[in-house]
């Protein structure tokens, strides 16, 4: 394993496990309701940090995007806008199916797209070639490590009022195909940072190193998906009268914020890791993103005691869940050695 390989699975690593705690927080939260929550962690996460980093970051920041012209900004805003609709119905999912159901479509297929999507597309054959062996195989145990690790989790939840709530027969079907349209514009993220990477490549030729040339991509790909989520979240301030909740913040507007900041924090990591993975950083990096962001959220479970009454099928199905996900680990980091 080269050095750059080295840091690049490690920043990859810390950046899931910053992702895969991200939620944690708002278990803390005490009067405020999701969409006050979501209000503050949207604009934390998608509009101030991504522009204060970039500031920060990227010189000549305003020259970059002057350069390149709303033509080509567009592409990776509007996907981003893509990502954000899928951000609003993975909640929608999640509430109709079950967090396990839910959580093996759209995070399996948006963790398949968005590694192979890039990959095909901005790589020819004979790049791919001595590497697919190992990318396949890895995405195709990443594919079976997340189906035993949410099949476990779904185990463990029956007869739980999340399970309880799934829809009946006849609106099953409809849910299911909700959760595969949001599975497949979830990785829009990913697509944005990836094919958004004449952004990078501009502030690289004015002078910006390459490991923070990803930091001016940021502010344009969040921008897009800043808009679905500000708009569903000032719609259900409206409809649930929830506005006045916001007069007595507390601690919950430091819990809201501390969600924005090891979400934006954990994506950011992302971006410099995909600059040290090189060709396959946008493609392989996303595997490894999801794989350490999952067994992240499931260790932290398992730490948190929600695993301590999960039968003992329930148990062995995340063992070997876990299993496959270190397995793939390994795979995709051969891949791209």
């Amino acid at each position: 394993m080269t050095e750059h390989l080295l840091y690049g699975v490690t920043l990859t690593m810390i950046a899931g496990l910053m992702s895969g705690n991200c939620m944690l927080p708002m278990k803390f939260t005490r009067s405020w309701k999701w969409e006050n929550v979501w209000l503050i962690f949207s604009v934390v996460s998608l509009l101030v940090l991504p522009w204060a980093l970039a500031v920060v970051l990227v010189d000549h920041l305003l020259d970059i995007y002057r350069g390149l012209g709303m033509g080509r900004l567009a592409v990776p805003l509007l996907l981003g806008a893509g990502w954000g609709v899928a951000q609003i119905l993975f909640g929608i999912s999640v509430k109709r199916l079950g967090l396990g159901v839910a959580y093996a479509i759209i995070v399996g297929l948006g963790a398949v797209l968005g590694t192979l999507v890039p990959l095909l597309l901005q790589q020819n054959a004979s790049a791919i070639g001595h590497a697919a062996y190992y990318i396949f195989s890895g995405v195709i145990i990443m594919v079976a490590g997340m189906f035993f690790t949410a099949w476990g989790g779904q185990i463990r939840e029956h007869g739980s009022s999340v399970a309880a709530n799934t829809p009946s027969r006849q609106g099953y079907a409809a849910a299911i195909l909700l959760a595969l349209i949001c599975g497949i514009m979830a990785p829009m993220l990913n697509y944005s940072f990836a094919f958004g990477q004449d952004i990078a490549k501009e502030a690289i030729r004015l002078g910006v190193t390459a490991v923070h040339a990803g930091y001016a991509v940021w502010p344009i790909a969040l921008a897009g998906g800043f808009i679905p989520n500000i708009a569903y979240c000032f719609y259900l301030l409206s409809k649930n009268g929830t506005w006045q909740s916001f007069r007595l913040p507390g601690q919950d507007f430091f819990w809201s914020s501390l969600m924005g900041i090891l979400w934006m924090g954990a994506f950011a990591l992302y971006g410099m890791s995909a600059s040290y993975l090189g060709a396959f950083g946008t493609s392989i990096g996303w595997g490894l993103f999801q794989i350490f962001m999952i067994m992240t959220a499931t260790l932290s479970g398992v730490l948190a005691g929600e695993w301590r009454k999960a039968p003992g099928w329930a148990i062995t199905l995340l063992g070997v869940g876990l299993t496959c996900l270190t397995g793939a680990t390994i795979l995709l980091a051969l891949g791209n050695r």
